[in-house]
């Protein structure tokens, strides 16, 4: 089937199903950004940021910066420290907006004798260095617009010091499928019956114990394996997906819908497409997220559920990853449509495990056993009838907010991958 018809086919039948979508997300009152700034402390600096969503930067600046792709992003920072300390906005992104090129870019929707006003107004807004000894300083850096969560990097520099956060930050009116589990808040207050694993050898025990896969519902097929374990939160793990380009899903609403659509017609990436429930400790996925490629059809995919398990105190996630290569029809989803995967969910799982390494935060690395393994001459397949294979073990990132060179980073002994070696030569 080419690809033009199988596109044709998704939009006919996502569209007949249209009319069981939510007709719109839920409508949560959002107090105002400064109020919901996520707060920071290290040293003497405690440091604020809030996202702004297009509304709000519209009511701020007086001009439509989504529109241009521009999102504002509110910092401000508390010096209790003895030195002058200089916000770096290239860490928030390379690619930021001045002030003044900014307004420069409304300078026509307004009449002429506005235009200086608007100058001023944006270069009044703008963070400004340095900040004193005893001093609070707040304002904004423009940065390209974002969906779904923005990594807010904040790299203060002094005389011989330097701060850095990594604030992992939602985006205001987005609705991202983690929000239907309030996973993040589960995870800043564990419940009583958390087991914190101090020592490697209990802890490799417990993730050799867990399932071999995510299931359906009722939990009466397994589909993918459970591949991955992240050990880390919204201070260090989330930053480090979200440095490397990985991005929250949205909820399956008609508004998502619709950009799938669009998306699967256009040939275009859609950065925060939704993704299919899969099952594990009795509900569907904890929080999605996915690395976009050349478009809709080919992107990376991760799933992960917050266990009820800590390593050195840090939240473990358990999840599956794998890379999507096509979209085709099947009777086993309910759109009667679906990604097809690469069968080599090994290579998915090594790829990320690369890619993290380049994160600044990964600390620790190794594998345990997990599915039994599928060899590629006898693969299994998941829920959607598609074939995999796998060596069946499953790999362990461990995160920290403190950057670490690659060299420091460290291995847990436990499997040894295969490693072609001259004879003679122990591995």
């Amino acid at each position: 089937m080419s690809r033009i018809v199988m596109q044709m086919l998704v939009v006919i039948l996502v569209g007949c199903l249209l009319a069981a979508c939510t007709a719109s997300p839920s409508i949560v009152s959002v107090p105002g950004y400064q109020n919901r700034a996520v707060t920071r402390t290290e040293g003497g600096l405690q440091v604020s940021t809030a996202v702004l969503s297009p509304e709000e930067s519209t009511a701020v600046y007086g001009v439509p910066l989504a529109g241009r792709k521009i999102q504002p992003v509110w910092i401000e920072v508390d010096n209790h420290e003895d030195r002058n300390y200089f916000l770096l906005s290239p860490g928030l992104d390379p690619n930021f907006f001045p002030a003044s090129e900014a307004a420069e870019a409304f300078t026509s929707t307004v009449p002429p004798d506005q235009q200086s006003e608007l100058d001023r107004r944006f270069r009044a807004l703008a963070f400004h260095n340095p900040v004193h000894p005893g001093e609070k300083v707040s304002g904004f850096v423009l940065t390209n617009l974002n969906e779904g969560a923005k990594l807010v990097q904040i790299d203060l520099v002094a005389k011989e010091r330097a701060r850095t956060f990594s604030i992992f930050v939602a985006v205001p009116g987005f609705e991202a499928d983690y929000k239907r589990s309030q996973v993040f808040q589960r995870a800043a207050n564990p419940g009583a019956s958390i087991a914190n694993y101090t020592d490697d050898e209990s802890f490799r025990t417990a993730l050799e114990a867990l399932p071999c896969c995510a299931t359906n519902e009722d939990g009466s097929k397994n589909g993918d394996p459970l591949n991955l374990v992240i050990v880390g939160g919204l201070d260090d793990a989330f930053p480090a997906l979200v440095r490397r380009g990985w991005s929250v899903t949205e909820q399956k609403w008609s508004g998502a819908i619709r950009h799938m659509i669009s998306a699967a017609l256009s040939g275009e990436p859609y950065v925060n497409a939704p993704v299919s429930d899969l099952y594990l400790f009795g509900q569907a996925q904890d929080v999605a997220l996915q690395k976009a490629r050349g478009d809709i059809h080919q992107r990376n995919h991760m799933r992960l559920w917050l266990s009820n398990m800590r390593y050195h105190d840090k939240p473990v996630w358990v999840g599956q990853v794998s890379r999507d290569i096509g979209i085709r029809l099947t009777w086993h989803s309910s759109t009667f449509t679906t990604h097809k995967i690469d069968p080599d969910v090994d290579e998915a799982r090594t790829a990320l495990t690369e890619d993290m390494v380049y994160s600044q935060n990964l600390v620790k690395i190794g594998l345990v056993t997990g599915a039994a393994a599928a060899p590629r001459n006898a693969p299994r397949e998941n829920l959607t009838t598609d074939p995999y294979y796998t060596d069946g073990n499953r790999e362990v990132l461990v995160f920290d907010r403190t950057p670490t060179s690659l060299m420091a980073i460290e291995v847990f002994p436990w499997v040894t991958p295969y490693l072609d070696v001259a004879p003679g030569v122990k591995p």
